[in-house]
């Protein structure tokens, strides 16, 4: 198929986009750009791209395109914090207004970045399925409730939109993040010595890698239309459900040295939830997730040791908020958010 991919520049899509090249799609990608600054190692191989503001598009720039894989977004609770609106301008509006596009350039299949962070603050003796009531406590997890309603809006005969549902990310990318739970602590910890855990360390996350959110998106995209039409799929496994200290032990385990250190600061975590991901074995029985937490902890060491980890980069490059709001301060960014001038690509 021909697929275009947004946000093929940021940390999931530099795994997704040559992960769909390789099992013989031809990959197109559309980005702004952000992230291309926060390289982690050599830099990957690129796909042919649109530069685009996700706010720009229009029908003429997804024509030809058999699939859309939609993965752009300002993409962590603290960017959504900075300010609110623009979450729901970039994550919620100029999404709604993407699958319009698609759908008027003809494109049939629409794969949606959702979250299991709209499941919230839950019952923690709950495994919850993809039924299960949507409390999220964030405006990043609200957007993706708001496009999920607004995509089921537009199915019909012609357009099919699928709602991934995926875990907590982790895992290495050339455009990596460190503003996510596993990586973060696994910096934290060479950084430091410390295993540090800010909140009791109760709240429950399902944790995937990027390379298996790649291998279910790719899954949907080849599956038949009746398997995957207008559903939502949790993103995961059963086994990758863990309390948050679990995945600090499993930290201490793989740093050297390294001790955890609870220190409550932050209180309860109202985010807690386990996930139940039984459909999208059903739905799509190619899929098999290939990696566990502690595999994907003993990766992301060995390419830190492998490329470095200097305080400096770990705390301004690495983050999403300190980066963006370096660009705004240097006035590359302007305060919606829009290059000013114009950014390094791929």
């Amino acid at each position: 198929m021909r697929v275009l991919i947004t946000g093929h520049n940021g940390y999931i899509g530099s795994v997704m986009a040559p992960f769909f090249q390789q099992a013989g799609h031809d990959v197109v990608g559309l980005d702004n750009f952000l992230f291309s600054e926060c390289l982690h190692g050599p830099e990957p191989a690129g796909v042919d791209s649109l530069r685009r503001d996700l706010r720009d598009v229009v029908p003429e720039d997804l024509n030809g395109f058999d699939a859309v894989v939609h993965l752009a977004a300002l993409s962590n609770d603290p960017l959504g914090n900075l300010e609110p609106q623009h979450t729901y301008d970039i994550n919620h509006a100029a999404s709604v207004r993407l699958a319009k596009a698609a759908k008027v350039a003809g494109v049939t299949r629409f794969l949606y970045s959702s979250s299991c962070s709209i499941y919230g603050a839950s019952d923690t003796d709950s495994v919850l399925d993809e039924t299960a009531p949507m409390t999220p406590v964030t405006p990043y997890a609200e957007s993706k409730v708001l496009v999920e309603a607004d995509l089921r809006d537009l199915a019909d005969d012609a357009f099919s939109p699928v709602y991934m549902r995926n875990a907590t990310a982790y895992g290495w990318s050339p455009r990596l993040r460190c503003d996510i739970v596993l990586n973060d602590l696994i910096a934290v910890a060479m950084l430091t010595g410390r295993v540090l855990v800010l909140s009791d360390g109760t709240p429950w996350r399902p944790m995937v890698h990027i390379e298996d959110i790649s291998r279910a998106f790719l899954a949907a995209l080849e599956a038949p239309k009746e398997a995957v039409h207008d559903q939502a799929l949790n993103v995961g496994a059963a086994s990758e459900n863990y309390q948050v200290l679990e995945i600090a032990q499993t930290v201490a385990d793989t740093v050297p040295g390294s001790q955890i250190v609870v220190t409550s600061e932050t209180g309860p975590d109202p985010r807690s939830y386990r996930v139940d991901f039984s459909k999208i074995g059903q739905r799509l029985p190619a899929f098999k997730t290939e990696w566990d937490l502690r595999r994907g902890a003993q990766q992301l060491h060995e390419h830190y040791e492998r490329h470095g980890m200097p305080e400096e980069q770990y705390r301004n490059l690495y983050k999403r908020l300190p980066w963006i709001t370096r660009l705004l301060n240097e006035g590359r960014l302007d305060p919606t958010l829009r290059w000013r001038d114009e950014p390094k690509a791929a």
